[in-house]
């Protein structure tokens, strides 16, 4: 019985592993690279165009959806290959609690304009906020798999952390040249790390400046990486979709305490660095298949209904970043 479950997710499986092949390919592209676009976002952008052009036949959605849910938290836990308690000591305890503070305002204040200035749906509030809180769209896709949210709307979310993380990329560091920030160098890099949404994006943002600062901005947003673990938990007590029905049951996410045991793990440095660097590899590989596989799942005339609204949340959310972010860096650290 299982293996007649497995061949059917074959097809779905192999549609959306050669839709990352032809990511990672236009990722390559050093035009792109440079702009901090990811083999993720191309796969998403790619799965709703191919997904809204072609109609794929019934028999694709078992590995599809396989691949959007399973494929998905076996990659979220490997993500903690990317981060080590030595990287969040070393950036000392002021940068964690500003981070700390920033996910946590960001998050509650996206949740309730979204919902009751805008009017959006929670799961969209919810979405658009974690990922602009916490680290794009690796977020929105852990937090889409807790809250069980339509694929629609985790493309709109994904959405708006590529348009405003890319407008970070461009304006964060003229505003820094310009002095407008208020900001010595390192502390730009706590900045960037801070407030820019994706990591290839805070990795673009503080190397504009200095290498070094680069650096520093990756170890901070790694650290806002670590922060959706709680915010997972917090999740899987805290339901949108669960609110009304007391009867159903508590969920514990084990995918984000086994990222947290990787964390732990890659932080006694057993593994060499070269098949550190290969697992990560493979990581990259399973999000652009999951993150392809919601984009095949998401149909326009779904993202038409919901306006222009989206839009708003994030561009409040991004402009409450830059200033909030640039005051608590100014103030909290030397």
């Amino acid at each position: 019985m299982s293996f007649q479950i497995y061949t059917k997710r074959l097809r779905g499986l192999f549609a959306v592993a050669a839709l990352a092949f032809v990511s990672f390919l236009f990722a390559g592209n050093s035009w792109l690279s440079h702009l901090g676009i990811s083999s993720l976002i191309i796969a998403i952008i790619l799965g709703i165009v191919i997904g809204n052009i072609i109609h794929l036949p019934s028999t694709f959605t078992p590995g599809i959806q396989y691949a959007a849910k399973q494929l998905l938290r076996t990659a979220i836990i490997l993500y903690g290959f990317r981060v080590s308690l030595q990287e969040i000591h070393a950036i000392g305890v002021y940068a964690l609690l500003i981070d700390t503070t920033i996910v946590t305002s960001t998050l509650f204040i996206g949740y309730q304009i979204g919902t009751r200035l805008l009017k959006l749906d929670r799961h969209l509030a919810l979405l658009i906020s974690c990922g602009a809180a916490i680290c794009g769209a690796a977020a929105v896709l852990a937090v889409e798999d807790i809250i069980k949210s339509e694929p629609y709307k985790a493309a709109i979310a994904v959405g708006t952390v590529v348009l405003f993380g890319t407008i970070s990329m461009f304006l964060y560091p003229v505003l820094q040249r310009a002095g407008m920030l208020g900001l010595s160098n390192a502390q730009f890099g706590i900045f960037a790390g801070a407030s820019v949404h994706e990591v290839a994006q805070a990795l673009v943002t503080g190397s504009s400046i200095s290498q070094q600062i680069g650096q520093t901005a990756v170890v901070v947003k790694m650290v806002r990486v670590l922060l959706l673990i709680p915010v997972l938990l917090f999740l899987s007590f805290w339901n949108p979709s669960a609110a009304t029905d007391r009867r159903k049951k508590l969920m514990v996410p084990w995918f984000a305490v086994g990222f947290l045991l990787v964390i732990c793990f890659n932080s006694l440095h057993l593994v060499p660095q070269s098949i550190v660097k290969s697992i990560n590899a493979f990581d990259m590989l399973l999000l652009t298949m999951a993150m392809g596989a919601i984009g095949l799942e998401t149909k326009f005339s779904k993202i038409k209904k919901v306006g222009l609204n989206p839009l708003y949340l994030a561009a409040l959310l991004f402009a409450w970043l830059l200033c909030f972010a640039a005051l608590t860096v100014r103030f909290a650290t030397i």
